[in-house]
């Protein structure tokens, strides 16, 4: 089954659950036609699909957004709204722990997985002969487009991949440019800035702005005293920690902030144009 936009629409089909994530541009009636035709394929088309296990947040994103009919299994960030953008849809698909006899017993033709975390499971499941595929975290746009291919190449849907990718280049191409570009920095947990060759630095440059950090950890008081022209944050309220308590300081109210939403960025894919659109805007 292909999901297909509907005539003149110019979001894209992928919605984050009840709600859509600001700056994704998911209107309401778009997400409720992509939760039909997303269950339509969960729960109509098992018997045709591959058994596809994903261990990983970012995977499970990918898993979710190309082939939903394959989905045995996902890891249990999928369904948390404030990290996911395919929460509403990952409800409807069992969790899995990232544990080799969990895995196994789901029968999987194919476990996705990321780079790093539950190395020695996916180790157990590749001596058993579960075939595994690690996919890559991209940092910029360029690598965006290459995983997504390599993710609908491994799950038999190239074009489901190809039609991600071109609502995420409408959106960046709709990115008009700045007369003058402004200094951002965009803050993150514990106070390191982004800096270059990072998912966010990329995002702050499709956006128009010039990014302003150079990573690492620039200090309360270095950011008072020299402040950039826009503070740049990703937070989930509905998860406060120590590790951000110093993006909410009252020293940084007087610096210009814009809020992304966090699943935008967590992971990037084709969803990562959402958080270029909301800084654009």
């Amino acid at each position: 089954m292909e999901f297909r936009r509907g005539p003149g629409a110019s979001d894209p089909w992928w919605g984050a659950g009840a709600k859509p994530l600001p700056g994704s541009g998911a209107a309401p009636r778009l997400q409720r036609l992509a939760m039909l035709l997303l269950l339509e394929a969960l729960l109509l088309h098992p018997a045709y699909a591959a058994r596809v296990v994903s261990l990983n947040l970012c995977t499970d994103e990918f898993l979710l957004l190309l082939a939903p009919e394959q989905a045995v299994a996902v890891s249990f960030l999928a369904n948390e709204p404030s990290m996911s953008v395919v929460a509403g849809v990952a409800r409807h698909v069992p969790q899995v722990r990232a544990d080799a006899e969990a895995v196994l017993d789901l029968h999987p033709d194919l476990v996705l997985a990321g780079p790093y975390g539950a190395q020695t499971t996916l180790a157990l499941l590749e001596r058993r002969g579960t075939r595994v595929e690690r996919l890559a975290m991209p940092q910029d746009f360029a690598a965006i487009r290459a995983e997504t291919r390599r993710a609908a190449a491994l799950l038999g849907v190239p074009a489901r991949g190809e039609a991600l990718l071109t609502d995420m280049q409408a959106r960046l191409d709709a990115v008009r440019a700045p007369v003058v570009r402004a200094r951002a920095v965009f803050l993150q947990a514990r106070g390191y800035a982004a800096g270059p060759g990072s998912l966010a630095d990329a995002v702050l440059r499709a956006a128009g702005l010039a990014d302003a950090g150079a990573g690492g950890q620039p200090g309360l008081e270095a950011l008072v005293m020299h402040p950039p022209d826009l503070l740049v944050t990703a937070t989930a309220p509905d998860f406060p920690s120590l590790g951000t308590d110093l993006l909410r300081h009252p020293a940084l109210k007087q610096i210009p902030r814009r809020e992304v939403a966090p699943a935008l960025v967590l992971c990037g894919g084709p969803w990562t144009a959402g958080a270029v659109a909301a800084l654009a805007q």
